[in-house]
């Protein structure tokens, strides 16, 4: 059994949703989360704040927001158990975070 980092990508993060909203989206997002933690493939995860934030260049300059060369950003994690990276996958699939215009999730493998 392999760790997979399934990384939520906003569009935009400097939307700011309603309260009604937010509290929607993380009741859905700790439904996702008890789901695979049911099977006993959860293993952490966080949220990241997109305020007091920063990017650092290659040239050393530092750029004020969770941005680097487009609007995308960041907005938490979770890490998960499986067997394959389509299992992985499978659980992305169900992620509230895609109800997002533009919005995406990334799954990589845990090296180690």
């Amino acid at each position: 059994m392999n760790q997979y980092i399934i990384i939520f990508r906003h569009e935009d993060g400097s939307k700011v949703a309603s309260p009604e909203q937010m509290q929607q989206w993380m009741q859905q997002t700790m439904e996702w989360i008890n789901a695979i933690a049911q099977q006993n493939k959860f293993v952490d995860g966080k949220g990241l704040l997109f305020d007091q934030a920063c990017v650092v260049h290659s040239d050393k300059t530092i750029s004020q927001g969770a941005f680097g060369q487009n609007t995308q950003t960041i907005g938490g994690f979770v890490i998960i158990l499986a067997e394959s990276i389509e299992e992985a996958g499978n659980f992305a699939k169900e992620c509230p975070v895609l109800q997002g215009d533009g919005n995406s999730v990334e799954v990589r493998r845990i090296a180690g």
